[in-house]
């Protein structure tokens, strides 16, 4: 420890003495660097590899003063990078592959960084490199980074406009910084108010890209995955108190099709918008609506959570949902970027109650064959022991449920890996598992039974942020629960989890994944810092999200409302976005004005006696004194020149005398009176 301290004075008298060039070639390369370092997880290996083997190079280069690489070298490097994008991607063109050659060609361009030109073009594809970072993430985090590679960028750029000596890079940064702010409000300015028009405005994704979230199908395992993740999957603003734990449940996909293996949707090779083709729902809803607002983080799916039953589709800037006829919604494009829209649900319905067995789907009472047959047995025995008889299907859901009450079943993350029969494994062998497995062996069972049903998954439960009050559903929220269709009431919601692990959704308990070494540390020393500043952390990005990423020309037209607009357009931000302009500009103007007014009135009276001598002929340089104007006047008008030549020493005595002669007002007076020699 003690050799610290020397051997970062002697690092920092190193990095001092080295030549201009070489620093600001090195402080380049290190904003360079921080620009491409938050998509090292997204590009490909060979890239970053290769990025980081250049820039390296360019840096030892420029310590050493040693000359730059060929053409030949750069050309070749090129070539190989084309290819390798190409064979990485499968193409030269789109997102992906665009950012992985503007990355790489910067890197290569500082290899020709011979002179302010070349260093010009370096700053501008850095500018452009910035911006693809936002391609990927617009989260908080990765614009502060890129402020700083802003910042950085520009330093760099006011240090290459001061050619002469050797500037600190802290008064390039100073007057960079300045830059910033004085650009800051003008920035705010054309944020607010410039039109946004949908879909050029926005930033593309990729529709291949994966993100974490419900998938379309359910095998047995995969929602346990899911709940191993912390990231937010939704947020939900309440208009008023947020319903009972056992009521928040928040529907997503429906999966009636069953093959042994996995649920899929009622049209499988359809997916999920196969919903719009299915018969409406014969729906009744009960009581006062509840009505909320969801932000949907972004999961490149179609599905739009509600908390059951929404019975109107979810409106919002850009949302255009698809209701079918199992009680989902859909949007007409995957979510590929944060969405907000508003919802009016009923937590007490009836969905097809009027229905009969025959008007159903046949898929929701199929069971592929020579699978779980001892469900089956069990199903048959359950039949012929139920009081009111096979026909009683209240009773036997009731005692499918008691045995998961009181048949000794566990509710665990890690139930080991099912095999083929995956319902005869739950119900006799291994009697653990997590919400899907115990939803799937209660559905076989039911359909064993002939009752109609259906396993639903989406979100159950979550936690209130007590920061910027939003209730928050995370990845490990996710849950799967199973409806079943009985006479006369129609769809009815079951949660086997529910008996298995009363908690779960009366109490919101949930499973977590084991903590981390320093979560545990910092869980010793203070229990709840840890979800404190997480709760803090997540305000704080749900209000860029909400006021930053989620401004809308929806949120623009509502502005205008304010400002006393009755019906406010696109074409009305356009007019106010001009006001404004115009508005800035004036001040601008006088501004400059009254800067004009502040300059050094002793200079200003000098300029304007300049001025009159040059046109009554008197040839003066621009930086003349009074002095120097007093002998030309003399060598000009001879003795009628006296007393301007007199007044002209008196000014500059004015200005420089120990004690001045005559204050500068009366000065200013008697020069307003004095007489013009005539030119000779």
């Amino acid at each position: 420890m003690p050799a610290a301290g020397p051997a970062r004075r002697s690092w920092l008298s190193a990095a001092a003495s080295l030549p201009r060039e070489a620093r600001d070639t090195l402080f380049l390369l290190v904003v360079i660097a921080w620009l491409i370092l938050p998509q090292a997880g997204r590009l490909p290996a060979w890239c970053i590899a290769l990025t980081a083997a250049i820039l390296v190079w360019r840096g030892v280069l420029a310590v050493r003063a040693a000359p730059l690489p060929g053409t030949a070298w750069v050309l070749g490097l090129l070539a190989a990078t084309v290819a390798a994008t190409a064979f990485s991607h499968r193409t030269l063109l789109g997102r992906d592959a665009g950012v992985t050659l503007i990355v790489v060609l910067l890197a290569l361009k500082t290899l020709e960084l011979r002179a302010r030109r070349d260093a010009f073009v370096v700053f501008f594809l850095g500018f452009f490199t910035l911006l693809t970072n936002f391609f990927f993430s617009q989260s908080l985090l990765t614009a502060a980074a890129m402020l700083v590679g802003l910042l950085g960028l520009l330093t760099a750029l006011v240090n290459a406009h001061m050619p002469v000596g050797r500037p600190s890079l802290a008064q390039a940064a100073r007057t960079a910084g300045t830059m910033a702010l004085l650009g800051a409000p003008v920035m705010a300015v054309l944020f607010m108010l410039f039109p946004r028009f949908a879909p050029l405005w926005g930033i593309p994704n990729d529709g291949m890209t994966g993100r974490s979230g419900l998938s379309s199908t359910m095998r047995v395992g995969n929602v346990a995955q899911l709940a191993l993740e912390e990231g937010i999957a939704m947020r939900v603003k309440f208009d008023g108190p947020v319903p009972a734990a056992n009521d928040l449940y928040f529907r997503g996909p429906v999966l009636s099709s069953f093959d042994g293996r996995e649920w899929r949707p009622l049209l499988p090779r359809l997916g999920a918008y196969a919903q719009a083709l299915l018969p409406p729902v014969r729906l009744q809803a009960f009581g006062e609506p509840v009505r909320y607002t969801v932000t949907l983080e972004p999961n490149n799916r179609p599905w739009l959570l509600v908390l059951d039953v929404a019975t109107r589709p979810p409106s919002g800037p850009g949302v255009e949902a698809i209701g079918g006829g199992e009680l989902q919604w859909i949007s007409t494009r995957p979510v590929t970027d944060l969405l907000r829209y508003q919802v009016e649900s009923h937590l007490a319905w009836r969905a097809d109650a009027q229905a009969s067995v025959a008007m159903l789907a046949p898929q929701y009472r199929e069971l592929p064959p020579s699978f779980n047959p001892r469900t089956l047995q069990m199903a048959a025995e359950m039949m012929r022991s139920a009081p009111g008889g096979p026909a009683d299907k209240p009773a036997l859901v009731e005692a499918a449920l008691e045995r998961l009450r009181t048949g000794g079943y566990v509710y665990t993350l890690e139930p080991g890996v099912y095999g083929e029969h995956t319902a005869d494994e739950f119900w006799f062998d291994r009697k653990q598992g997590f919400c899907e497995h115990i939803a799937s062996a209660f559905a076989v069972l039911m359909r064993a039974m002939d009752i109609p049903a259906r396993v639903v998954t989406g979100y159950q439960g979550g936690e209130l942020n007590p920061v910027d009050g939003f209730w928050i559903l995370r990845h490990s929220d996710a849950h799967a629960w199973t409806e079943v269709w009985l006479a006369g009431r129609g769809w009815v919601r079951v949660d086997p989890t529910s008996m298995v692990a009363p908690g779960r959704t009366g109490s919101l308990q949930r499973l977590r994944a084991p903590e981390g070494a320093f979560a545990a540390a910092l869980g010793t020393v203070n229990p709840t810092l840890l979800a404190q500043l997480r709760q803090t952390w997540e305000a704080i990005n749900n209000g860029w999200n909400q006021w930053v990423l989620n401004y809308t020309q929806s949120k623009q037209l509502d502005l205008l409302r304010k400002l006393g607009f009755r019906s406010p357009s696109w074409e009305d931000l356009s007019y106010v976005l001009i006001a404004v302009v115009v508005a800035v500009a004036l001040a601008g103007a006088a501004w400059a004005r009254w800067e004009r007014s502040r300059q050094d009135p002793w200079l200003r009276l000098l300029a304007r006696v300049h001025r009159r001598l040059a046109e009554a002929g008197v040839p003066l340089p621009p930086a003349a004194g009074p002095r120097q104007m007093a002998e030309a006047v003399t060598n000009r008008f001879g003795a009628d020149g006296a007393a301007l030549a007199d007044w002209l020493l008196r000014l500059e005595a004015q200005r420089y005398a120990a004690r001045a002669p005559a204050p500068l007002p009366a000065l200013q007076r008697e020069l307003n009176r004095l007489s013009w020699p005539s030119p000779q």
